[in-house]
């Protein structure tokens, strides 16, 4: 206890605001060149320490020269970053981000899908894609066949074309992600379900009793877009009461905007 004796509420703000900016940095980097360049700066930064730990002087001359013109260097590097960061911190963007652009998202994630589902539904072609969202599915997703794509139609409609690989299976939706296909997903044992409705749509159903997954079901049947949600099921749901619960469903609440840890937290919680 004598150890956090001396902290003080300035220092825990202090700690707290690095931490802030170091992670958004992160998340800033994240999926660029920069995170090899990084990996390359921790290797140089280890040579180092080894070298002064072991008197390679030889070894350590040459690092105290690279570190020399090292800071010029990072600012070469990372010039399209760092101009991306600058960008975003003159809009205000660096650091949170608006309802506007949050929106923007969802309707371009739910457009995509929507009109994949359009596509299929015309052609009779059968499909299940599932939304996750609180309820971590990582089991159902190792399920499947790793993707990791982002969301187009166009990659959809190709994964639910007959006699391909993945067509018979759930697709699995995380955030603007497409995750897996051909993910396994439990059937519902309800004895109520009509019989009419096939596996995809039992599948569905049983996803939907699970978790407070969003699931959409088109039939080879009759084309029909049907939606599953909460261990119901709505059959042949009309395009625009289709997109209006999947926005109500899909959107982030407010408090999730303004908590920035959540996100983060909710991917360590899903593995």
């Amino acid at each position: 206890m004598e150890l956090f004796a001396d902290i003080s509420i300035t220092d825990i703000i202090d700690i707290s605001i690095v931490s802030y900016v170091v992670y958004k940095l992160i998340m800033l980097l994240r999926g660029t060149r920069a995170v090899q360049l990084m990996k390359g700066i921790i290797v140089v930064l280890v040579a180092w320490a080894l070298s002064v730990a072991f008197n390679l002087n030889t070894l350590q001359w040459i690092m105290n020269q690279m570190f020399t013109v090292g800071l010029i260097a990072i600012i070469i590097i990372f010039q399209p970053e760092l101009r991306r960061a600058l960008e975003q911190l003159g809009r205000g963007r660096l650091f949170s981000r608006s309802s506007m652009d949050v929106d923007q998202d969802v309707n371009i994630r739910i457009g995509e899908v929507i009109k994949a589902m359009n596509y299929l539904s015309r052609r009779k072609i059968g499909a299940l894609i599932v939304f996750e969202k609180e309820t971590g599915l990582t089991d159902y997703i190792e399920s499947g066949i790793a993707i990791g794509g982002r969301i187009s139609s166009e990659l959809i409609i190709n994964i639910f074309i007959p006699n391909t690989p993945l067509h018979d299976g759930a697709v699995i939706i995380r955030n603007n992600q497409l995750m897996a296909a051909g993910c396994y997903l439990p059937l519902s044992e309800n004895p109520f379900i009509s019989k009419e409705l096939g596996t995809r749509h039992r599948a569905a159903i049983g996803m939907s009793e699970v978790s407070d997954a969003v699931c959409l079901i088109v039939s080879e049947e009759t084309g029909q877009i049907s939606l599953s949600l909460n261990g119901q099921v709505v059959r042949d749901i009309k395009e625009e009461s289709l997109i209006s619960k999947l926005f109500d469903e899909l959107k982030p609440k407010a408090n999730d905007r303004q908590n920035p840890f959540k996100k983060w937290w909710e991917g360590r919680k899903r593995g």
